[in-house]
C-alpha cells in the first residue's frame, strides 16, 4: 500500500472527509469556502493547478505529514483546466482515495454584481464582455459540476450560511445513513437549483384565499389540516413516499448520500410548507435515513415559523 492510500479505508465509491477539492465559477465564492475549512481544521492549499494536486496529496498523507485534513482550491486559468481536473479526480480515485468534490456556484447576475464591485476581469474574458467570460466558464465546468458531490449555490447565501451548510454536510458524511433534504418553495420566486426531484403542490387548494387561514403558514395546524385532509393529499402524499422510497436504491448505486427534493407551490407559504413536512415525517419513520426540512420562501413573522428561520429537523 502506497502513501496516498495511507489508513483511508476508502473505496472508490466512497467519500472521504479528508480530502476535498474546492472548485466552481469564478467569483461563487472558493476562497470564502476555503476559509470556513480552514477555520474548521483543514489545511487549504490555495489555486493549485490540476497538474500539481496529486502531488499535493501525496506529500500531506504520508506517514510523518502533520496534516490530516487536506482541503485543495483549484480554478478555472486556461483551456486545460477541466480536462487536467477530469485526470486527476481518475488518478485519485485509481489510487483508492475519493475526495469530496465541493463546487461553488452563482447565478450570472450574482456573479456580474461581485465582479462589479471588485473591479476585476474574468479569467475567461479576454477583449469581451464579462457576459461572454461567465459563459465559456460554465460551458467549460458544466462537466465537473456533474461530478461534484456537494454543489452550493451561493447567489442569496452569506458566509454564515455557507458555513452551516458545510458543517452539516461534513458532520452529516461521517453518518452512513442517506440524508434527505426536503424543501418547500414558492415557483413565483423562481425554482431551486441543485435539486434531485422537483414535485408541484398547486393543485391542491390554495389557503391563501382563506381569510382565517391567510395569515397563518403551512407549518401550522389548521393550514396543514386544509391542506393535507383532502383525499388527492393523501394519494399524492403515497405516490410520493413511494416514488422517493424506490429511487433510494439507485442513488445509493451511484454513489449518492444526500438528496434534495423539493416542493412549490404558488409563494410558498402554506401548501408547500405543509406537503414538505408531511412527507418528511413519513420519510423520517425510516431509520437508515437522515431527515431535514428547509422552508425557502416562508415568510419571516408568519406564524408557525421556526426561531432559525428557514430550517427544522423533521
Amino acid at each position: 500500500m502506497n502513501d496516498a492510500t495511507r489508513n483511508t479505508g476508502t473505496r472508490p465509491d466512497q467519500q472521504e472527509a479528508s480530502l476535498v477539492l474546492i472548485t466552481g465559477m469564478s467569483g461563487a465564492g472558493r476562497k470564502e469556502a476555503a476559509t470556513v475549512l480552514e477555520e474548521m481544521g483543514w489545511y487549504v492549499a490555495d489555486n493549485l493547478p490540476p497538474e500539481l494536486i496529486m502531488r499535493m496529496v501525496e506529500l500531506s498523507f504520508e506517514s510523518d505529514s502533520p496534516v490530516e485534513r487536506l482541503a485543495v482550491v483549484t480554478d478555472v486559468r486556461s483551456r486545460d483546466f477541466v480536462g487536467s481536473l477530469t485526470d486527476v479526480l481518475s488518478s485519485l480515485h485509481d489510487s483508492g482515495r475519493r475526495p469530496v468534490v465541493l463546487y461553488l456556484d452563482a447565478d450570472d447576475r450574482t456573479l456580474i454584481r461581485r465582479y462589479g464591485r471588485v473591479r476585476r476581469t474574468h479569467p475567461l474574458q479576454g477583449r469581451e464582455t464579462l457576459q461572454a467570460g461567465i459563459d465559456r466558464e460554465r460551458e467549460m465546468m458544466e462537466g465537473i459540476r456533474q461530478r461534484a458531490d456537494l454543489v452550493i449555490d451561493t447567489s442569496g447565501t452569506s458566509v454564515h450560511d455557507l458555513r452551516r451548510a458545510l458543517e452539516g454536510y461534513f458532520e452529516a458524511l461521517s453518518d452512513r445513513r442517506e440524508h434527505i433534504t426536503v424543501q418547500s418553495f414558492g415557483f413565483k420566486n423562481g425554482a431551486p437549483r441543485d435539486v434531485d426531484i422537483m414535485l408541484d403542490a398547486r393543485f391542491l387548494p390554495n389557503p391563501h384565499w382563506e381569510e382565517e387561514l391567510r395569515d397563518y403558514s403551512g407549518l401550522d395546524t389548521p393550514v396543514a389540516d386544509f391542506v393535507l385532509s383532502r383525499p388527492e393529499a393523501t394519494e399524492y402524499l403515497d405516490l410520493l413516499e413511494a416514488m422517493v422510497s424506490t429511487a433510494l436504491p439507485g442513488y445509493r448505486r451511484e454513489g449518492k448520500r444526500f438528496i434534495t427534493v423539493a416542493i412549490g407551490c404558488t409563494g410558498g407559504q402554506h401548501r408547500s410548507p405543509a406537503v414538505t413536512e408531511a412527507l418528511a415525517t413519513r420519510l423520517s419513520a425510516n431509520p437508515d435515513l437522515d431527515v431535514r426540512t428547509i422552508h425557502r420562501d416562508l415568510e419571516p413573522g408568519r406564524p408557525g415559523r421556526t426561531s432559525a428561520g428557514k430550517e427544522t429537523n423533521a
